[in-house]
Protein backbone atom coordinates (compact mmCIF):
# COMPACT_ATOMS: atom_id res chain seq x y z
CA UNK A 1 0.00 0.00 0.00
CA UNK A 2 1.36 3.39 -1.02
CA UNK A 3 1.53 5.79 1.92
CA UNK A 4 3.73 8.53 0.45
CA UNK A 5 4.44 10.11 -2.92
CA UNK A 6 7.87 11.58 -3.54
CA UNK A 7 7.98 14.25 -6.23
CA UNK A 8 10.82 15.73 -8.21
CA UNK A 9 10.51 19.50 -8.71
CA UNK A 10 12.08 20.72 -11.96
CA UNK A 11 10.20 19.69 -15.11
CA UNK A 12 7.91 17.49 -13.04
CA UNK A 13 5.90 20.13 -11.14
CA UNK A 14 7.69 23.28 -12.28
CA UNK A 15 8.24 23.76 -16.01
CA UNK A 16 11.86 24.79 -15.56
CA UNK A 17 12.90 24.20 -19.17
CA UNK A 18 10.29 26.71 -20.35
CA UNK A 19 11.41 29.26 -17.75
CA UNK A 20 15.01 28.97 -18.95
CA UNK A 21 13.92 29.11 -22.60
CA UNK A 22 11.91 32.30 -22.09
CA UNK A 23 14.77 33.87 -20.13
CA UNK A 24 17.12 33.14 -23.05
CA UNK A 25 14.61 34.53 -25.56
CA UNK A 26 14.11 37.78 -23.65
CA UNK A 27 17.83 38.24 -23.00
CA UNK A 28 18.86 37.48 -26.58
CA UNK A 29 16.35 40.04 -27.86
CA UNK A 30 18.61 42.74 -26.42
CA UNK A 31 21.45 41.61 -28.71
CA UNK A 32 19.01 41.32 -31.60
CA UNK A 33 17.95 44.93 -31.14
CA UNK A 34 21.56 46.08 -30.79
CA UNK A 35 23.20 44.10 -33.60
CA UNK A 36 20.42 42.42 -35.57
CA UNK A 37 21.59 38.94 -34.58
CA UNK A 38 19.39 35.86 -34.75
CA UNK A 39 18.45 35.29 -31.09
CA UNK A 40 18.22 31.53 -31.60
CA UNK A 41 21.77 31.36 -32.96
CA UNK A 42 23.03 33.42 -30.01
CA UNK A 43 21.19 31.22 -27.54
CA UNK A 44 22.76 28.08 -28.99
CA UNK A 45 26.20 29.67 -28.84
CA UNK A 46 25.80 30.78 -25.22
CA UNK A 47 24.48 27.39 -24.17
CA UNK A 48 27.55 25.74 -25.70
CA UNK A 49 29.99 28.17 -24.11
CA UNK A 50 28.25 27.84 -20.75
CA UNK A 51 28.51 24.04 -20.84
CA UNK A 52 32.18 24.17 -21.84
CA UNK A 53 33.10 26.72 -19.16
CA UNK A 54 31.09 24.98 -16.47
CA UNK A 55 32.84 21.67 -17.01
CA UNK A 56 36.27 23.36 -16.79
CA UNK A 57 35.87 24.58 -13.22
CA UNK A 58 37.19 22.78 -10.16
CA UNK A 59 33.66 22.80 -8.75
CA UNK A 60 32.31 20.71 -11.64
CA UNK A 61 32.47 17.33 -9.90
CA UNK A 62 30.69 18.81 -6.86
CA UNK A 63 28.01 20.36 -9.09
CA UNK A 64 27.47 16.98 -10.74
CA UNK A 65 27.26 15.24 -7.37
CA UNK A 66 24.60 17.69 -6.15
CA UNK A 67 22.87 17.91 -9.54
CA UNK A 68 23.32 21.53 -10.64
CA UNK A 69 23.32 22.17 -14.38
CA UNK A 70 25.23 24.88 -16.29
CA UNK A 71 22.16 27.03 -16.91
CA UNK A 72 21.36 27.22 -13.21
CA UNK A 73 24.82 28.72 -12.87
CA UNK A 74 23.69 31.52 -15.19
CA UNK A 75 21.19 32.78 -12.60
CA UNK A 76 21.76 31.04 -9.25
CA UNK A 77 23.51 32.88 -6.42
CA UNK A 78 24.70 29.82 -4.43
CA UNK A 79 24.53 31.67 -1.10
CA UNK A 80 24.90 28.42 0.81
CA UNK A 81 27.22 27.51 3.66
CA UNK A 82 29.17 24.67 2.07
CA UNK A 83 32.73 25.60 1.07
CA UNK A 84 32.20 24.52 -2.55
CA UNK A 85 28.96 26.49 -2.83
CA UNK A 86 30.97 29.51 -1.66
CA UNK A 87 33.50 28.76 -4.38
CA UNK A 88 30.71 28.57 -6.94
CA UNK A 89 29.40 31.91 -5.69
CA UNK A 90 32.84 33.42 -6.32
CA UNK A 91 32.98 31.96 -9.82
CA UNK A 92 29.47 32.92 -10.91
CA UNK A 93 30.03 36.59 -11.94
CA UNK A 94 32.94 35.77 -14.26
CA UNK A 95 31.26 32.57 -15.48
CA UNK A 96 28.14 34.44 -16.55
CA UNK A 97 30.05 37.24 -18.24
CA UNK A 98 32.39 34.82 -20.00
CA UNK A 99 29.57 32.58 -21.23
CA UNK A 100 27.67 35.49 -22.77
CA UNK A 101 30.79 37.28 -24.09
CA UNK A 102 32.13 34.09 -25.69
CA UNK A 103 28.70 33.32 -27.10
CA UNK A 104 28.66 36.73 -28.77
CA UNK A 105 32.19 36.23 -30.07
CA UNK A 106 31.20 32.85 -31.52
CA UNK A 107 28.69 34.60 -33.77
CA UNK A 108 31.07 37.41 -34.72
CA UNK A 109 30.36 40.08 -32.10
CA UNK A 110 33.24 41.23 -29.91
CA UNK A 111 31.49 43.32 -27.26
CA UNK A 112 32.39 42.44 -23.65
CA UNK A 113 30.24 45.30 -22.36
CA UNK A 114 27.17 43.78 -23.98
CA UNK A 115 28.26 40.37 -22.68
CA UNK A 116 28.22 41.74 -19.14
CA UNK A 117 24.85 43.41 -19.72
CA UNK A 118 23.30 40.16 -20.96
CA UNK A 119 24.86 38.24 -18.08
CA UNK A 120 23.08 40.56 -15.66
CA UNK A 121 19.84 40.51 -17.62
CA UNK A 122 19.40 36.72 -17.75
CA UNK A 123 18.90 36.19 -13.97
CA UNK A 124 16.29 38.97 -13.93
CA UNK A 125 14.38 37.36 -16.80
CA UNK A 126 14.58 33.90 -15.23
CA UNK A 127 13.10 35.14 -11.98
CA UNK A 128 10.35 36.98 -13.85
CA UNK A 129 9.16 33.87 -15.67
CA UNK A 130 8.32 30.95 -13.37
CA UNK A 131 6.07 28.37 -15.04
CA UNK A 132 4.08 25.61 -13.39
CA UNK A 133 2.43 22.81 -15.37
CA UNK A 134 -1.31 23.41 -15.50
CA UNK A 135 -2.10 20.01 -13.97
CA UNK A 136 0.31 20.36 -11.02
CA UNK A 137 -2.10 21.89 -8.53
CA UNK A 138 -5.05 19.72 -9.57
CA UNK A 139 -3.03 16.58 -8.85
CA UNK A 140 -1.53 17.89 -5.60
CA UNK A 141 -4.98 18.92 -4.40
CA UNK A 142 -6.25 15.39 -4.86
CA UNK A 143 -3.25 13.81 -3.12
CA UNK A 144 -2.90 16.18 -0.17
CA UNK A 145 -4.43 14.64 2.94
CA UNK A 146 -4.55 11.15 1.43
CA UNK A 147 -0.79 10.59 1.20
CA UNK A 148 2.31 12.02 2.77
CA UNK A 149 3.99 14.22 0.16
CA UNK A 150 7.73 14.80 -0.04
CA UNK A 151 9.59 17.03 -2.48
CA UNK A 152 13.00 15.61 -3.45
CA UNK A 153 15.01 17.98 -5.61
CA UNK A 154 18.61 18.23 -6.76
CA UNK A 155 20.42 21.53 -6.50
CA UNK A 156 21.67 24.38 -4.39
CA UNK A 157 19.40 24.98 -1.38
CA UNK A 158 19.42 28.71 -2.06
CA UNK A 159 18.49 28.26 -5.71
CA UNK A 160 15.83 25.60 -5.18
CA UNK A 161 14.30 27.66 -2.37
CA UNK A 162 14.31 30.66 -4.71
CA UNK A 163 12.26 28.63 -7.19
CA UNK A 164 9.82 27.75 -4.41
CA UNK A 165 9.67 31.37 -3.28
CA UNK A 166 8.71 32.67 -6.73
CA UNK A 167 6.07 29.92 -7.01
CA UNK A 168 4.85 30.07 -3.38
CA UNK A 169 1.76 27.89 -3.92
CA UNK A 170 3.80 24.67 -4.16
CA UNK A 171 5.58 24.34 -0.81
CA UNK A 172 2.46 24.17 1.43
CA UNK A 173 1.41 20.90 -0.21
CA UNK A 174 4.51 19.11 1.07
CA UNK A 175 5.15 17.53 4.44
CA UNK A 176 8.88 17.49 3.76
CA UNK A 177 11.29 19.15 1.32
CA UNK A 178 14.73 17.60 0.76
CA UNK A 179 17.31 19.44 -1.36
CA UNK A 180 20.43 17.56 -2.40
CA UNK A 181 22.73 20.45 -1.49
CA UNK A 182 21.57 20.19 2.11
CA UNK A 183 21.98 16.43 2.20
CA UNK A 184 25.37 16.32 0.47
CA UNK A 185 24.48 13.95 -2.36
CA UNK A 186 21.95 14.12 -5.13
CA UNK A 187 19.74 11.76 -7.09
CA UNK A 188 20.48 9.05 -8.29
CA UNK A 189 22.46 8.23 -5.13
CA UNK A 190 20.22 5.80 -3.21
CA UNK A 191 21.29 7.41 0.08
CA UNK A 192 19.11 10.47 -0.54
CA UNK A 193 16.10 8.22 -1.20
CA UNK A 194 16.81 6.30 2.00
CA UNK A 195 16.96 9.63 3.83
CA UNK A 196 13.56 10.52 2.35
CA UNK A 197 12.08 7.24 3.57
CA UNK A 198 13.43 7.92 7.06
CA UNK A 199 11.84 11.38 7.04
CA UNK A 200 8.52 9.85 6.01
CA UNK A 201 8.80 7.01 8.54
CA UNK A 202 7.85 4.38 5.97
CA UNK A 203 9.30 1.34 4.20
CA UNK A 204 10.48 1.48 0.61
CA UNK A 205 7.48 -0.58 -0.52
CA UNK A 206 5.18 2.16 0.76
CA UNK A 207 6.63 4.96 -1.39
CA UNK A 208 6.25 6.02 -5.00
CA UNK A 209 8.74 8.31 -6.76
CA UNK A 210 7.49 10.60 -9.53
CA UNK A 211 9.94 12.37 -11.82
CA UNK A 212 10.85 13.29 -15.38
CA UNK A 213 14.50 12.24 -15.44
CA UNK A 214 15.37 8.60 -16.03
CA UNK A 215 18.99 9.04 -14.95
CA UNK A 216 18.29 10.76 -11.64
CA UNK A 217 14.71 10.26 -10.44
CA UNK A 218 14.06 6.80 -11.81
CA UNK A 219 17.55 5.31 -11.58
CA UNK A 220 17.85 6.50 -7.98
CA UNK A 221 14.45 5.09 -7.05
CA UNK A 222 15.39 1.77 -8.66
CA UNK A 223 18.63 1.63 -6.70
CA UNK A 224 16.75 2.31 -3.47
CA UNK A 225 14.07 -0.29 -4.21
CA UNK A 226 11.33 2.33 -4.53
CA UNK A 227 8.65 2.03 -7.19
CA UNK A 228 8.77 4.83 -9.74
CA UNK A 229 6.64 6.78 -12.18
CA UNK A 230 8.42 8.34 -15.15
CA UNK A 231 6.53 11.33 -16.51
CA UNK A 232 7.52 11.39 -20.16
CA UNK A 233 5.74 14.44 -21.54
CA UNK A 234 7.91 14.66 -24.64
CA UNK A 235 7.86 11.04 -25.78
CA UNK A 236 11.54 10.46 -25.11
CA UNK A 237 13.06 7.09 -25.89
CA UNK A 238 13.79 4.85 -22.92
CA UNK A 239 17.35 3.84 -22.18
CA UNK A 240 18.49 0.96 -19.98
CA UNK A 241 16.68 2.46 -16.97
CA UNK A 242 13.18 1.08 -16.56
CA UNK A 243 10.51 2.79 -14.45
CA UNK A 244 7.73 0.85 -12.78
CA UNK A 245 5.20 3.02 -14.61
CA UNK A 246 5.37 5.50 -17.49
CA UNK A 247 2.90 8.35 -18.00
CA UNK A 248 2.68 11.32 -20.36
CA UNK A 249 0.48 13.57 -18.20
CA UNK A 250 0.66 14.07 -14.45
CA UNK A 251 -3.06 13.35 -14.00
CA UNK A 252 -2.37 9.75 -15.01
CA UNK A 253 -0.69 9.35 -11.64
CA UNK A 254 -4.10 9.38 -9.99
CA UNK A 255 -5.09 6.23 -11.89
CA UNK A 256 -1.95 4.45 -10.71
CA UNK A 257 -2.74 5.32 -7.09
CA UNK A 258 -6.43 4.45 -7.33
Amino acid sequence: MIKAVIFDLDDTLLWDQKSVQVAFEETCKVAQERYGVDPNVLEDAVRKEARDLYSSYETYSFAQLIGINPFEGLWGEFSDDHELFQKMKELVPSYRKEAWTRGLQAIGIDDPTLGEELAERFPVERRKHPFVYEETFEVLNQLKGNYQLLLLTNGSPHLQNTKLTITPEIRPYFDHVIISGDFGRGKPDPAIFEHALEKLGIEKEEALMVGDNLMTDILGANRAGVRSVWINRHQKERNEVNPTYEITHLEELLGILA
